[in-house]
């Protein structure tokens, strides 16, 4: 058996229980005085003091309801001192003489009792003489001008009702100041009672502290020890400092309770400073007990821990989209020039991006506007002989209605045989599927489908509709470039056969020159064909300054100017761009021809784009150098292209 203490509490109630046998006697004595006074103190709160008060405020009515029906008698039109007064009828005095009533029958004094009963019938008479000879009469105008029923009214006022309201408020006063005599008496009773124990508990109260002194000195010196040990460990806590670990041994009382209190407090703010740091140090994932489930400054850390663990994983995820923006948006640029690059590389990078496990891409096929169709132009980890030829329709399948339909698809639940991610060691369906048309400017230029083990998140389908759209955008610049790079391939094709046919020209007229007669049927052919070239292309001729000499008929239509308007014009001033002049007159420098698009403008200023080619003619009989120009409109062609 353990061995029993004295404890705080035993010592404590050893120390009061010798002042709890004095509190005994002066009790003893304390509730026979307040016993006895008790009864008057009673009657004066519940009885007395509150007959007095009503006993006034019955005055007061009464003196009110003097006020309110002589302003009935001489001041016709006051609405609201009538409505006071009917108020006080109906409600206030019958409330009043309930209370009274009431309060009466709890009376010691039967006289005072029988005289309270007076003066209430005498009231109720008052009220009724008040309703019946002024109230009801007079109620409206035509009673306050007829002379007969004013007067009557006042008379009856001045006789009959102020007198009995007089006499009733003169008994009431009477009546209120017995009720205060009373009270006054039944005070002096309770204080001559309480002296003589105030007396008595002097005496008590001096012995009471002579042993208190003692009993405290002991019970201070058994606790206070122990207790500033306690107090050192507390300043320190206050003080931001936690004290070093070690066992406090006290006694198994209340002083044992609070060393415990204070180690499981200290052991609590070394954990609640481990988990602070490691915080600071951005490891969430630390373990952290709250002391109870109403520790506030550890449930307060952990949802901190929580609002800072959110706010960095969503500042990993706008990283993440940020990257992937900036490494998607660097591919796109460098490889614009070609699609089927193109497609190969972003859908490589884009599934690893994502890592997911199988992606394709489609690119809508609209070379003939009445059968377009979807394509497959890059895959990952897909089944290339089942799917790379593969047409898709608007509204065939998935792929199809998320074409028609211009909205991104997400499946998570994925039919059997749908697809299936295969490796060398077997195949399995997909978790999830998305589906995102590459749409821009509500304009589908192909789909994006991506398959995963995984389910994506918000914030990678968020990513991947935004890397649709730049897709878009780059494949219909792509697109155009493409068209318009075969545009210009044929267009310089044509441009050799016009070489060529000048070349063919110039070998003719050389031949012409030995003989009349073979010049003047080569001139006659060169006429012909200068007249086919004509109809057909812009030509100018320019001297050794590029001043245009000859400018044929289209070339004048096609510029907006006259025939013969364009003599002795520098050719400069039909160009936008000053440095493909430079570039030009380089060359043909050099003997050698130029062929490119050329920027010109028409009369009103407005840009015509030129597909030319220009060659450099000498005369070795007048020694003279000219040029000669074949141009060919293709702004129509371009244009297109743009559409």
């Amino acid at each position: 058996m353990k061995n029993r203490r004295f404890t705080i509490g035993n010592k404590i109630l050893l120390g009061f229980s010798i002042l709890i046998t004095i509190f005994a006697a002066n009790a003893t004595y304390s509730i026979f005085t307040i016993d006895n006074s008790d009864q008057a103190i009673r009657q004066n709160r519940e009885v007395v003091d509150p007959s007095v008060n009503t006993l006034n405020e019955f005055r007061h009515m009464v003196t009110r309801s003097k006020m309110l029906i002589t302003n009935w008698v001489y001041m016709f039109g006051n609405t609201a001192d009538q409505a006071k007064l009917d108020s006080l009828h109906r409600y206030n005095y019958p409330a009043l003489r309930t209370e009274l009533e009431d309060l009466s029958t709890k009376w010691a004094n039967p006289k005072q009792q029988a005289e309270m009963d007076s003066i209430l019938h005498s009231f109720d008479i008052a009220l009724k003489t008040q309703k019946d000879e002024i109230m009801n009469r007079l109620t409206s105008f035509e009673d306050y001008e007829d002379s007969m029923i004013k007067f009557l009214a006042e008379d009856n006022l001045s006789s009959l009702i102020l007198p009995q309201l007089d006499a009733v408020e003169q008994r009431l006063e009477a009546l209120a100041k017995a009720k205060v005599e009373e009270k006054n008496e039944a005070d002096m009773a309770q204080i001559a009672a309480f002296e003589q124990l105030s007396r008595f508990t002097i005496v008590l109260g001096i012995a009471v502290i002579v042993i208190g002194i003692a009993v405290a000195l002991y019970i201070t010196r058994s606790i206070t020890r122990p207790i500033a040990t306690i107090k050192d460990v507390v300043q320190k806590l206050g003080l931001g400092i936690l004290p070093e670990e070690k066992s406090l041994k006290f006694s198994r009382d209340e002083i044992g309770e609070m060393a415990e209190a204070v180690e499981k407090l200290v052991s609590g703010l070394r954990s609640t400073s481990s988990f602070a740091e490691n915080i600071g140090k951005g490891n969430y994932q630390a373990d952290y007990q709250p002391l109870s489930k109403e520790d506030v400054l550890g449930n307060s850390l952990i949802e901190m821990r929580n609002n800072l663990e959110k706010v960095a994983e969503e500042d990993k995820r706008r990283s993440w989209a940020t990257e992937g923006l900036a490494k998607f948006g660097d591919i796109l640029r460098k490889n614009n020039d070609n699609i089927s690059t193109l497609s190969d590389i972003i859908i490589s990078n884009l599934v690893k991006y994502v890592k997911a496990n199988q992606g394709g891409l489609y690119i809508v096929n609209d070379e003939n506007e009445n059968d377009k169709y979807l394509e497959m132009a890059a895959c990952y980890a897909w089944d290339k002989k089942k799917y790379l030829e593969q047409k898709v329709y608007p509204g065939d399948g998935l792929t199809g209605q998320a074409w028609l339909e211009q909205d991104t698809i997400y499946l998570t639940d994925i039919p059997d045989n749908y697809i299936t991610i295969t490796s060398g060691l077997g195949e399995a369906n997909p978790s999830s599927i998305l589906i995102v048309p590459l749409k821009v400017n509500d304009e589908v230029y192909g789909l994006l489908e991506i398959a995963s083990f995984n389910l994506f998140a918000r914030h990678e389908i968020d990513f991947i509709e935004k890397m649709a759209e730049s897709i878009a955008s780059t494949l219909s610049s792509v697109k155009i470039n493409e068209r318009t790079q075969k545009l210009l391939e044929e267009s310089t094709e044509l441009t050799e056969q016009m070489r060529a046919q000048e070349e063919e020209m110039r070998q003719n007229m050389e031949e012409l020159q030995a003989t009349q007669e073979e010049m003047q049927r080569a001139q006659h052919d060169t006429q012909e064909k200068e007249s086919i070239i004509s109809n057909t292309n812009m030509m100018f001729e320019m001297n050794s300054q590029f001043k245009i000499t000859v400018a044929n008929r289209l070339a004048c239509q096609t510029l907006g100017y006259s025939e013969g308007e364009l003599q002795n014009v520098p050719f400069s001033s039909l160009i936008l761009s000053e440095w493909q002049l430079t570039e030009i007159k380089a060359a043909l420098e050099e003997n050698l021809s130029w062929t490119g698009v050329l920027h010109l403008k028409n009369k009103k200023g407005k840009e015509v784009i030129a597909k030319i080619s220009a060659g450099k003619l000498e005369d070795p009989v007048f020694q003279s150098v000219k040029y000669l120009i074949f141009a060919s409109n293709i702004s129509e062609i371009i244009e297109n292209l743009g559409t």
